[in-house]
């Protein structure tokens, strides 16, 4: 038999992963419906029906393909293992992969890859022929199911702080058979890839997706034992994700004279434009034709993969822009936003364009992000995080509503962690990115719910019912409980928590597991505690004793729930006031992850192993360092072999100009202005220079730390603040020299150029 997970104990029913076919809703009591409400951008119409995402596109080998290519046996055998984690047979699993090798040479297909997800930020494959020879003249087309089910990809050029030395090299991807095989085109090149997760020799996973698997496992679990508490026929609980994609776009021409963009993904140096964003007509604005024709074809493209997108718009910075898919799986919707990225930069250079993903590639305007719209759904068809008309009155929603709150109150840290990296840094705090300090927004109209819930107030069924706006000639403006906040980190926005601090570049992965992860382990707590109420009180009635002990969390954990401006002053002293930390820099909230509290929480509920934990955290800390190690050689770089030299010439052609007019008789008062540009300009060439020359010997001093966590806190306090400097200087010298001798695109090209 094959298993998935061969190293089953390691990961620990990894596979339970639900169907994507959800039930038709069904009819909900008045606590159990949806509020009615417009569908706004981040809105999910879907889950306001109670479903989840079932698409599959052309290239997708979903239930139509594998009806046609495979045996009724050997589909129940596919679903069986994504739903129970039920063993393939040998048979079963040669008869799958034949079928899946038949589809994908029907659809022109040569090489199939095992398609995974390493802790580097972006995916990997290498490709393998279908075709065998026999003898010269003769081959076959050939695909075992032990080729579908484990490959042995080396292991040893894949981050795995410090599990593995280089000389051990072995590792194994294993099929998820949750996530469809799917079909990726290139230069017009088809290959079959296969979705696994990825560990070493020793098991330890070396992926994002493996622990990721675990934690959805453990929150489905979780959640469905506490929903049975208000319907005895939930037997499951499906998690729901949205993952919005911000992104720039900056034509090819000027993405490859800018070495800082080429090797870091942002702009280094760079003056900002005359107009930038403040006029605030780029939003939502008519999409330009050439991003729209781009658009038009990589979503056609991430259709044919079974990529449900549905938005596309300008987003507020100028070259800057969004698309959303249908809310999904989450398995699923993280694979999927993976191979977005993949396919967005592939089309981009189609069209001659390049798509940056990096949180900040461009100073003073806004940042990138990819929210992460996150809910649970019943197998009844029924959002738990839906707070019907009468929120005041929904058990069930204030008990799954409560228990986040409090699980984002007691591992703020953490989720903040999840979150830190060397590019969101430079995002997070303005420019409608959330601050550092997580805190949850609920909206006025839930925070009254709250404060009546906790002081035993009963509020009538209806009583806080949104209005309505009426114009004349236009139909009834319906309006939402709440307003949004957009400086918010976590907020509630309607039948859904949005998680808008993930950056735009990262995997999503990492955040959801610390999300789903808290949430779950705070819903086992909370059973035990009902459960153990319901049987010191015989006489107590399960609901009573929820409603007690929903209330006890309330006391504490609604200090992290604030409405207000999140950029203000006044929010990060009251911040500190209730407790809650400010943790600006990514070597600093990092150290969560090692706290005593998360190494309890992960190791005890089985997601990473203290190995793992201290291994993932050493591949973050490391991967800090090296991104601002390549900042700061390519800044060097740029001032010295691009700035200066630019500069200098045009100092000399002035310093000619000034002697050239001082020999016909000018004199230094009517050649002031000449004068004081070349004063000016020597004067910053000189600081230039020498916070330059500051900034690489800081650097070789952090290299020789070898604790990757003291390494890091090193270029965090004393490498990053020079490259402010140094750019402050570049960018003062951009502003005063002749326009044709400066080398670099500007960012009036970049960023407005069509």
């Amino acid at each position: 038999m094959y298993s998935y997970c061969y190293m089953s104990e390691i990961c620990s029913g990894y596979l339970k992963i639900p169907k994507r076919q959800m039930p038709s809703p069904k009819k909900t009591t008045n606590s159990q419906a949806s509020t009615a409400q417009p569908t706004r951008k981040n809105d999910n119409p879907v889950l306001n029906e109670s479903k989840i995402s079932n698409y599959f596109g052309e290239n997708v080998f979903g239930p139509g393909a594998q009806k046609e290519f495979l045996s009724k046996s050997a589909v129940t055998a596919i679903e069986d293992a994504a739903k129970h984690g039920t063993p393939i047979s040998h048979k079963q699993a040669d008869e799958i992969a034949q079928g899946m090798k038949e589809w994908s040479l029907s659809k022109g297909c040569t090489h199939y890859t095992h398609w995974f997800q390493p802790l580097r930020g972006t995916t990997a494959e290498k490709h393998d022929s279908f075709f065998e020879p026999l003898t010269q003249d003769t081959g076959v087309e050939k695909f075992s199911g032990k080729s579908l089910v484990q490959q042995e990809p080396d292991a040893s050029s894949f981050p795995s702080g410090g599990i593995r030395n280089t000389f051990e090299a072995r590792g194994y991807s294993a099929w998820d058979p949750s996530s469809p095989a799917f079909i990726m085109e290139k230069g017009g090149v088809k290959t079959l890839c296969i979705p696994t997760i990825f560990v070493s020799y020793t098991g330890e996973a070396l992926d994002y997706k493996a622990p990721l698997l675990k934690a959805v496992s453990f929150i489905r679990k979780a959640a469905t034992g506490v929903a049975q508490y208000f319907d005895a026929k939930v037997t499951d609980c499906n998690i729901s994700l949205g993952v919005e994609q911000e992104y720039f776009l900056v034509d090819e021409k000027h993405f490859q004279l800018r070495p800082d963009l080429m090797l870091s993904g942002r702009t280094l140096v760079g003056s900002a434009p005359a107009k930038g964003q403040q006029l605030e007509d780029h939003y939502f604005g008519s999409i330009p034709n050439r991003v729209l024709a781009f658009m038009a074809d990589f979503e056609e493209k991430a259709h044919k993969l079974g990529i449900p997108l549905r938005t596309r718009h300008n987003e507020v910075a100028p070259g800057q822009f969004e698309c959303a898919p249908q809310f999904e799986e989450i398995n699923l919707a993280v694979d999927h936003n993976s191979l977005l990225m993949d396919v967005m930069e592939s089309v981009a250079e189609e069209h001659g364009l390049k798509v940056l993903l990096h949180e900040k590639p461009f100073k003073g305007v806004n940042g990138s992000g990819k929210h992460n719209n996150w809910s649970i759904i019943t197998n009844t068809g029924v959002n738990v995080l839906s707070p019907g008309s009468s929120p005041e009155q929904n058990l069930q929603f204030l008990t799954f509503f409560i228990n986040t709150i409090k699980a984002v109150y007691d591992h703020a840290d953490l989720l903040r962690a999840s979150i830190a990296t060397a590019g969101n840094d430079h995002r997070l705090g303005a420019n409608e990115a959330p601050p550092a300090i997580v805190s949850v927004f609920v909206g006025d109209t839930l925070e009254n719910v709250l404060t009546d819930f906790e002081g035993k107030k009963d509020a009538k069924a209806g009583s806080k019912a949104a209005g309505s706006i009426k114009i004349g000639h236009i139909p009834e403006i319906l309006l939402d409980n709440t307003d949004r906040n957009r400086t918010s980190p976590f907020a509630f926005t309607g039948n859904k928590f949005e998680f808008r601090a993930v950056g735009s570049s990262d995997n999503c992965a990492s955040s959801m597991v610390v999300l789903n992860t808290i949430v779950a382990n705070q819903l086992v707590q909370f059973k035990k505690e009902v459960d153990e109420g319901v049987k010191a009180s015989k006489s107590a009635k399960t609901e009573d004793v929820i409603k007690t002990i929903l209330r006890g969390y309330l006391k504490d954990s609604k200090k992290v729930i604030f409405g207000g401006n999140g950029y203000s002053e006044e929010w990060v002293k009251e911040a500190k006031k209730r407790g809650l930390n400010n943790i600006t820099t990514t070597p600093a909230a990092l150290e969560a992850y090692l706290s005593k509290e998360a190494v309890n929480l992960f190791v005890k509920n089985n997601i990473f192993s203290h190995k793992e934990l201290e291994a993932r955290t050493e591949i973050r800390f490391e991967s800090y360092v090296l991104r601002l190690q390549i900042e700061g050689r390519v800044l060097n770089e740029i001032i010295q072999n691009y700035v200066i030299p630019s500069v200098i010439r045009f100092q000399k052609r002035l310093a000619d100009n000034v002697n050239a007019l001082m020999a016909v008789g000018q004199s230094k008062a009517q050649l002031k202005a000449q004068l004081e540009i070349l004063s000016e300009i020597s004067a910053l060439i000189n600081k230039l220079h020498e916070d330059n020359r500051k900034m690489t010997n800081e650097r070789s001093k952090a290299n020789k730390i070898a604790d990757a966590h003291k390494r890091a806190l090193a270029y965090c306090s004393k490498v990053k603040p020079l490259f402010d400097s140094i750019r402050e200087s570049s960018d003062l010298l951009e502003q005063l020299i002749d326009d044709s001798d400066w080398p670099l695109p500007k960012y009036t090209d970049m960023l407005f150029a069509r």
